[in-house]
């Protein structure tokens, strides 16, 4: 529980004995949006936004990470502060279009990029693909020239090992994502050489959920030391030199903030450098953070519907499960299950004393949000919450499992509120199926 009250210390310092988002009683939301749903903070999205546009040097430009929450009014609210977006599928491009995002402020990247995909992209005039392999590459200069036009690529990196970190490492084994640093002079003789391609850069991505500055700037001086070689290499300067991503969130009680005044400063040394090197000179530098941008500031809101015993351990059931918050319940990547920040929103006030396991409605033992969580007296249409749930929660959950309404998001923006998407409805499963004789088994 020290986990929990440390967040509502830090970011909901209005709430007392209820949890208060954004100056608004979780307890008023449910009232009228209903259980269960996701709500996110602007505040805290704009905090966040700002500690890292400081940590990171002036020439750095910020790419919102599409994937960690692709909701209109969160990509909009990013533009807005001119950030660009970042993408992994065709699907999100359209998003980011949807927005508004200029289509030259959008890169696609992702290691299973279709014909069609790329087809629509090079069509609208996206701002940069992001390679993957060789074969990529000629798949992507076949469609420019299809199309009449040249396509702006740069060539994703597989670091070598030096520089991996994180929670979920991708540099210095073998990945799916990008090409080896070993082979990237071949690589890049290859990418050179195709027709109408005009190569801009190198993309570094070595891990995610990067807790620890120091990696992070170890990462960044690997990314230098490459782009410099490459530059070197074709002596000329790259036009961009993409970091990644990779900025985590802490959401167990081991885990601590990223110290971004310990960032700024290690990269402010890192930076001196590179303002004298002229292969360095009109080189776009950026970053494409997505879960350190909007983890914080979302909460999955849920209601207690049952209470159980089975065999000596306390069940309580709630209103909504791993089909809205695959992460929560330990089925998005946790070998060993561990419980993400829960509290009971309408009791902060009261005693944790009682030991619960915390499920959801479905019919599968998998559907569990917090084993063994030490909560307050519980009692039927208490609200339980999920802190850290603006990332990979509803974006990153199977929706549709058990035909369940997927929930609505609420848009929180110091003391007023809106519906930013509506609470699915049981028809929605049925739109889309063909009728009568023609429905699948």
């Amino acid at each position: 529980m020290d986990h929990v009250v440390s967040l509502i210390k830090e970011y909901f310092p209005s709430s007392a004995g209820e949890l208060s988002i954004g100056g608004v009683a979780v307890s008023e939301l449910a009232r009228q949006y209903g259980t269960p749903m996701f709500v996110y903070d602007r505040g805290i999205i704009d905090e966040k936004w700002n500690l890292l546009r400081d940590a990171l040097p002036p020439p750095f430009s910020i790419c919102y990470s599409v994937k960690a929450n692709p909701n209109q009014t969160i990509l909009k609210h990013f533009l807005s502060k001119g950030a660009g977006l970042e993408v992994a599928s065709a699907g999100e491009f359209c998003q980011a279009l949807h927005a508004g995002c200029p289509p030259d402020k959008i890169i696609f990247a992702g290691p299973g990029k279709t014909e069609s995909e790329l087809e629509l992209v090079l069509g609208k005039g996206i701002g940069e693909i992001h390679l993957e392999s060789v074969r990529e590459a000629e798949r992507v200069s076949a469609i420019a020239q299809k199309l009449g036009l040249h396509a702006r690529v740069a060539v994703r990196v597989n670091p070598s090992g030096e520089a991996e970190g994180g929670a979920m490492r991708m540099g210095g084994r073998p990945a799916a994502f990008g090409i080896d640093e070993e082979t990237l002079d071949e690589v890049l003789d290859r990418v050179i050489s195709l027709k109408n391609l005009e190569f801009r850069g190198i993309h570094l991505f070595t891990g995610t959920q990067i807790l620890d500055f120091q990696i992070l700037v170890s990462q960044y001086r690997k990314g230098l030391e490459v782009a410099l070689r490459v530059a070197t290499r074709l002596k000329r300067s790259l036009h961009t030199l993409d970091f990644g991503g990779g900025l985590g969130t802490p959401y167990f009680p081991h885990e601590q903030q990223l110290d971004t005044q310990k960032l700024k400063t290690e990269l402010s040394l890192l930076f001196e450098s590179v303002h004298s090197e002229p292969l360095f000179s009109g080189t776009h530098f950026m970053v494409e953070p997505g879960r350190y941008l909007v983890g914080e500031a979302g909460v999955y809101v849920t209601r207690v519907i049952d209470l159980k015993v089975s065999r000596g351990k306390k069940f309580l059931i709630l209103d909504g499960g791993m089909h809205h918050h695959l992460a929560a319940s330990g089925n998005l990547g946790q070998t060993i299950k561990r419980n993400y920040p829960v509290a009971v929103l309408n009791k902060l006030d009261e005693p944790a004393e009682e030991t619960f396991e915390v499920s959801g409605p479905l019919c599968t033992p998998l559907d569990v949000l917090a084993r063994g969580a030490i909560l307050p007296r519980i009692e039927i249409g208490d609200l339980v919450g999920v802190f850290q749930s603006g990332a990979y929660g509803r974006s990153a959950s199977p929706l549709g499992f058990l035909s369940h309404p997927a929930p609505p998001e609420i848009w929180v923006d110091n003391g007023s509120h809106r519906l930013i998407r509506r609470r699915g409805e049981f028809a929605d499963y049925l739109r889309d199926q063909p009728s009568g004789s023609e429905s699948p088994a």
